[in-house]
């Protein structure tokens, strides 16, 4: 078989293809077309090993789903650190503690001032 695309991806899932059918080979003993010739499958069981194959893939994506959700969150939490640091940097830089900016916040947060200020230190 001679291989004509130029596609980078295609070929490099072509390569992988090539190698996966190896370890097939190598474990189960056989190519696939020998097994169709052999009959050690039928139709329903490659469609049963689909299927099987299917479930296992949306287990993937819904592993690599919760994952890209950690990564984001931990992504934004370390955003808003930076964030709230370089404020902080900057009302130092004009002279001031911070603590009057403090006071915007405590009714949303539901603290005293004076507690707002222990925190800040």
């Amino acid at each position: 078989m001679e291989i004509k695309t130029k596609d980078e991806i295609v070929l490099k899932v072509l390569a992988k293809m090539d190698q996966r059918s190896l370890v097939g080979q190598q474990k189960y003993g056989a190519t696939m077309m020998e097994e169709i010739e052999g009959q050690k499958k039928d139709l329903n069981r490659f469609l049963v090993d689909v299927q099987e194959e299917l479930m296992d893939a949306l287990l993937y994506i819904e592993s690599a789903k919760r994952c890209l959700a950690d990564e984001v969150e931990d992504l934004m939490l370390k955003n808003y650190s930076y964030e709230e640091e370089k404020r902080m940097n900057i009302i130092g830089q004009n002279g001031n503690d911070g603590l009057h900016y403090v006071g915007d916040y405590t009714d949303v947060l539901d603290i005293d001032v004076r507690d707002a200020q222990e925190i800040q230190e």
